[in-house]
């Protein structure tokens, strides 16, 4: 009796549990059945369209256009506009005007010149002008001033910008620091440095045998320097601080004297890492070889660029020197050259820097009008023991032939009248220079032919005399 009971049991439970999963089933017959046919229509929409090229809608009821496509039945023969071929070519136009004219940089998507191709613009629909020697830039002078369009002509393998540039060519120079100047600055990689760079010997020519050769620190009241550049080589700035060493002026490069092209000198940013870590305060200097004061702007901006993330106590020079006549700029006349110091000051002056000119006593004197640069810092370069420069200067490079710990082979040696305020302490901007006021000197030179000491700090030679050869330096013996 007991047995049948228990198999009784079982047998209703298996019942009941096949009962409710069949309810189950029966109420979701109809969510699988559509499951089951999406899933075999899905199949065959597959298997209908495998190697097939997906349909493009239809635009536009000419069902014939795509005969006027030349490029329809030629895959390697595709319009500009496809990404895909010439991804990464893209062209576009860095303009700028200093003063009637027009330079004209194309550059790729990096912002980099494109070079090697002979790329044409066209200058309100009219004028063509050709990239000839094909360095990405065109440069066009002799512009009327005023409003231009600027379209760059179609050329295999770029895309060119698809509507004119606008550009505004300026009457006159405005003395700004043009734009993307970078793209014009080379490295003496790119150039060839042995015609390019030539070394001036201007007022080696003017020594004679009374020039001062030892370091002339603590024996005046002016501050000991040098002037260094590539010519230096290697420095070891932390000797150079030791052996009393109180300023340095670097050059930041030059101007090509056979091509005209912007290059920085090799051991520009070196220079100035190692004096700033050896705590000597500089200034820097630029070689010109410019020809006009467009070309001087260009100079100005390329050193702003090249300086805006150093400190700068001292001013900033442009170097005028003559090269012998191999010179670009060696023809140019006294109101030229004078145009050139001068749009080169103002535009450093104008972006907060003090600038100056450097030159020798004979430039000063016959190759320059001083009554329009005697406002800006002058550098005298005269090598004798008492110069016979007549006007005002600031600092006076008194030899070239200077030896100094730390520097091998000679280094130019200077002093400098002025008086300075360390900007890196004072309230000044970075990238200034100040002469404090309130300090007075002597008002004119006296009777003697001893120096006198500007406001400024400036001083103005008398007559001076070679039998004085056993007075060194008599000139610096002023007090302030």
């Amino acid at each position: 009796m007991g047995s049948n009971v228990k198999r009784m049991a079982v047998f209703m439970v298996i019942v009941m549990i096949a009962a409710v999963i069949g309810i189950v089933l029966y109420g979701n017959r109809e969510s699988l059945r559509k499951q089951k046919e999406q899933a075999a229509m899905a199949g065959t929409e597959a298997g209908e369209t495998e190697g097939m090229p997906e349909q493009a809608e239809q635009i536009g009821n000419d069902t014939r256009a795509f005969l006027a496509d030349e490029t329809f039945f030629d895959p390697d023969k595709l319009p500009y506009s496809s990404i895909e071929m010439y991804e990464g070519k893209g062209l576009s136009l860095l303009m700028t005007s200093v003063q009637r004219d027009l330079r004209i940089q194309v550059v790729d998507n990096s912002g980099k010149l494109v070079t090697g191709e002979n790329f044409c613009v066209i200058l309100n629909k009219q004028d063509e002008y050709t990239d000839e020697d094909q360095d990405g830039i065109i440069y066009i002078d002799h512009l009327r001033a005023g409003d231009y369009a600027v379209e760059l002509k179609e050329i295999a393998g770029y895309i060119v910008p698809n509507a004119p540039a606008q550009i505004t060519v300026k009457q006159s120079v405005e003395y700004v620091v043009i734009d993307d100047i970078s793209l014009l600055i080379y490295t003496e990689d790119e150039v060839n440095a042995e015609l390019e760079d030539l070394e001036a010997n201007e007022a080696r020519e003017d020594a004679d045998k009374t020039e001062i050769t030892k370091v002339q620190d603590g024996k005046t009241n002016a501050k000991f320097g040098i002037d260094v550049s590539k010519w230096n080589k290697e420095i070891d700035w932390d000797r150079v601080k030791e052996a009393g060493v109180e300023f340095a002026i670097i050059r930041v490069g030059y101007r090509g004297a056979t091509t005209g092209a912007l290059v920085e000198d090799p051991y520009f940013e070196k220079n100035m890492k190692g004096a700033a870590s050896a705590g000597i305060p500089v200034g820097v200097y630029f070689f010109t070889q410019a020809v006009d004061a467009v070309e001087a702007v260009e100079e100005a901006s390329m050193v702003i660029t090249l300086c805006k993330d150093y400190q700068l106590d001292y001013p900033v020079f442009i170097d005028t020197e003559g090269l012998g006549g191999n010179g670009r700029a060696d023809g140019l006349d006294i109101e030229a050259r004078t145009n050139v110091c001068a749009a080169f000051c103002r535009t450093m002056e104008g972006a907060g820097y003090k600038a100056g000119v450097y030159s020798s006593r004979n430039w000063y004197n016959g190759m320059l009008d001083m009554s329009v640069l005697n406002d800006y810092i002058i550098w005298l370069a005269e090598y004798r023991d008492v110069p016979l420069y007549q006007g005002y200067y600031h600092m006076w490079q008194y030899t070239s032939g200077g030896q100094v710990d730390g520097i091998e082979g000679n280094v130019d040696f200077n002093l400098s009248y002025l008086r300075i305020s360390d900007t890196r302490e004072g309230e000044a901007q970075e990238g200034t220079y100040l002469l404090p006021e309130g300090e007075e000197g002597s008002e004119s030179t006296d009777e003697t032919g001893e120096d006198s000491e500007r406001e400024d700090g400036s001083h103005e030679e008398g007559e001076g005399s070679d039998e004085e050869e056993d007075e060194e330096l008599e000139s610096d013996e002023d007090t302030e």
